[in-house]
């Protein structure tokens, strides 16, 4: 059968079959089991396809606007998938147990509901498997446990709205591509209607051994045209309605018997996944554990003498691993799934520099394929500008149709600075000359780029170019969260804080690579800009009567004088004079801002306060890693450790023992759980990679690979672990393997094994 796609006067041809448009989604032939509100879900995610069902492994007919947006199958930005939903005898199964537990698959058990006086309930089980590997594969196995035969009509729904992920989100459109309908069934003897439904429901196929295939198709705006390919193994259906494939079951006793089916997503009759998928479910996971295994020999190994933290740090590694996506030739890891499955500049530089001690490769595919990406032009409708680095990139129909900027679209203050201090990071990590030399041109562009955007005003700020583009453009990037102490928004250009150390950082340690290069010249401008950075904004920042940093400075040069968590990311970079940064470090632990478990993103005392907010109240591990490690610069050991133990608590009171990307800021009481955010993405890089961060900053790495040098400077383990152990740690070109032991208060660190001349100083 060719598999050649082409048009006719009347149709479209696609794998040998004849499809037509449709006006709008069809109406399904076998009814939807509806929730009335938000269902927990399972996410597995491989590669660049994610999976998000309900806890029985279905996706009940997800439409844009329903009550659980997020499920559904995404490749590309892409809703591939929007309902796959098993029913028994038109019923839901009934749940026993679910996990997804792996990453890469999610298994089910459960049984029917009481249907008849003949099939009573719990009779029936049906163990289902779904393994993502360049294609969805499921396997069920179906037994009857009664002591007598039983009868049984047993389906699978399908449909596909092949819906662009921001229009999931919520993106509103004017006008959508045409979904395309089958004219005729897939290969069997039954004739159908026009809709693909069919016009005999009892009517068999005569080639059952023949491996029947549903197709369902999408031309996009832009002409490309996607389908979703279902190719049925084992038991082969014994007919079709509609998209619903249908299994008439005669169990004996205790048999059991096997049915399953392969969705390949495709886009031009091209593979949409980068990943190449196997045939069987069998081989997907063969091949999954495969790559697993191979990430875990790479990455530095950490344990302890406690299960429970364990745990969270063998979650972080396998989040780490499934969070890692393809783009291109390169390979870092995406923001977040559902929403940020896809490449972030600040979300991943932030996630490379956490993780350099898990794994520096990670670091190394970032920084080059963000350099890849480098503005070149000036683009006002992506916001794109020479030497800039980009914000996000998306690969979906309003991407492609110009609806939206993310082209990729540049509309990010903090991605360029963020970019040089990784690269100046990775090589006192690897002392990788070779990359170093590769990309200083693209460094030297980063920093022509800064300097232009602070010729005016000695600052680096943000506004918004982009009718498409983001309001807000640093890490609280929500409409509603740059607002001073009266819970006013800001107006005009926004200078934030944490950008300014961010700059100040990058111009320090860039200059330490130039007098390496013997460029003294610009070494010698770097600091003397750091330095006059450093006074201005002592002065500019300050509040006076509230003896702490300002959020911002607004478009009159005012500053935006809320109490929020931002200064707390300029503690460990150095920018504060030191009394200021002790004040600073202070206020950041007082009861509106530290609610037991982290620091809130804003005081409790605003009037713009929402414990439910995004920007406005919530706490974000990843920005409370970033504030302990402020504390740790600071010597405020047992303040930093407070965190730590509040975020690990947290983590270990999670689903999977996963940091969410943020959850609620209502205080801690007693026992009471951390109440969680509805719709925070998990796994999330930045929050997965603040447990990495979070076990730096208390082993207290400091890494001089150029000098083949590696300092350990007072490192302290909190109370609730004894020991911890670091193996297969890479610094330069030694593999070493470390032993921390706390007694009292007091940890001692010993080197258990060395592969390599790396001279470790181990201070007090």
């Amino acid at each position: 059968m060719s598999l050649d796609t082409f048009m006719t006067s009347e149709n479209i041809i696609l794998d040998g079959k004849a499809f037509i448009y449709a006006e709008q989604m069809p109406i399904p032939e076998w009814p939807c089991v509806v929730s009335e509100r938000p269902q927990p879900t399972l996410t597995v995610k491989d590669d660049d396809l994610f999976l998000v069902t309900d806890t029985l492994g279905n996706i009940t007919g997800c439409s844009l606007g329903d009550n659980n947006p997020s499920m559904g199958l995404f490749c590309s930005d892409t809703r591939f998938i929007n309902r796959l939903e098993l029913q028994i005898e038109g019923r839901s199964p009934v749940l026993l147990s679910s996990t997804a537990d792996k990453g890469f698959s999610l298994s089910v058990l459960c049984t029917n509901p009481k249907i008849n006086e003949g099939l009573k309930p719990d009779t029936v089980g049906i163990r289902r498997e779904i393994v993502l590997n360049g294609a969805l594969f499921e396997e069920l196995e179906i037994s009857n446990y009664s002591t007598s035969s039983a009868s049984f009509e047993l389906s699978i729904s399908f449909e596909s709205d092949f819906a662009d992920l921001f229009e999931v989100r919520g993106y509103g459109r004017n006008q959508r591509g045409r979904l395309l309908r089958l004219v005729e069934n897939p290969p069997e003897e039954n004739t159908t209607n026009g809709d693909g439904s069919s016009a005999s429901q009892n009517q068999k196929s005569s080639e059952a051994e023949e491996d029947k295939t549903l197709t369902m198709a999408y031309q996009g705006l832009d002409g490309l045209i996607m389908e979703s390919r279902i190719h049925f193994q084992h038991r082969q259906p014994d007919y079709f309605k509609g998209y619903t494939a249908v299994w008439q079951f005669e169990l004996a006793s205790h048999e059991t018997q096997k049915l399953g089916y392969r969705i390949n997503l495709l886009t031009n009759n091209k593979s949409s996944s980068i990943v190449s998928s196997p045939v069987t479910l069998v081989q997907a996971r063969s091949a999954e554990l495969m790559e697993e295994q191979h990430w875990g020999q790479h990455i530095t190994k950490i344990r302890s003498d406690k299960g429970t933290f364990d745990r969270v740090i063998e979650r972080a590694e396998q989040d780490m691993y499934l969070l890692r996506q393809s783009f291109g030739k390169y390979k870092t890891v995406s923001a977040g799934v559902p929403w940020f499955s896809a490449l972030f500049g600040r979300d991943s530089l932030i996630t490379a520099s956490q993780t350099l001690m898990l794994n520096p490769q990670i670091a190394k595919e970032t920084l080059k394929l963000l350099a890849q990406y480098q503005g070149k032009v000036d683009d006002e409708w992506r916001e794109e500008e020479p030497g800039k680095i980009l914000h996000e990139l998306r690969w979906g129909e309003l991407a492609r149709t110009q609806e939206i900027p993310h082209t990729p679209y540049y509309g990010t203050v903090d991605a360029t600075p963020l970019w040089i201090m990784l690269y100046c990071e990775y090589y006192a990590w690897t002392h990788d000359g070779e990359t170093l030399e590769q990309l200083w041109p693209n460094a030297l562009a980063a920093m022509d780029w800064i300097d232009r955007n602070m010729k005016i005003t000695g600052y680096l700020s943000y506004f918004r170019k982009s009718k498409g583009g983001l309001v807000n453009q640093g890490w609280k990037d929500s409409g509603d969260c740059v607002v001073d102490r009266k819970g006013e928004l800001a107006n005009g250009s926004i200078t934030l804080c944490e950008v300014q150390a961010y700059v100040y950082a990058a111009k320090l340690r860039l200059a330490e690579i130039a007098k390496m290069k013997k460029r003294l010249d610009l070494a010698d401008c770097w600091q003397e800009e750091a330095r006059k950075l450093k006074q201005n904004f002592n002065k500019d920042f300050w509040i006076e009567d509230q003896d702490f940093c300002a959020l911002a400075l607004d478009g009159e040069g005012k500053q935006v004088d809320s109490i929020t968590s931002n200064p707390g990311h300029c503690l460990h970079l150095g920018l504060f004079s030191p009394e200021k940064a002790y004040s600073v470090a202070e206020r950041l632990r007082a009861p509106d801002m530290f609610n037991g478990w982290g620091i809130r993103t804003l005081s409790s005392l605003s009037p713009a306060y929402n414990p439910m907010g995004y920007h406005v109240g919530s706490v974000w591990p990843h920005d409370n890693a970033l504030i302990a490690m402020g504390l740790r610069s600071l010597g405020l050991v047992d303040q930093a450790l407070e965190i730590f133990e509040g975020l690990f608590d947290m983590t270990s009171q999670q689903a999977y023992q996963r940091p969410p990307e943020l959850f609620c800021g209502y205080e801690r009481n007693g026992e009471n759980a951390p109440v969680q955010y509805p719709v925070a993405c998990t796994p999330q890089a930045w929050a997965t990679g603040s447990i990495f961060q979070l076990l730096h900053m208390i082993v207290n790495l400091v890494p001089d690979a150029p000098n083949n040098c590696l300092r350990i400077i007072d490192p302290t383990l909190p109370e609730s672990i004894n020991r911890l152990s670091l193996q297969n740690l890479k610094v330069g070109g030694t593999i070493l393997d470390l032993e921390f032991e706390r007694s009292g208060n007091t940890t001692a660190c010993r080197v258990a094994k060395k592969r390599g001349n790396l001279r470790v100083v181990i201070e007090a």
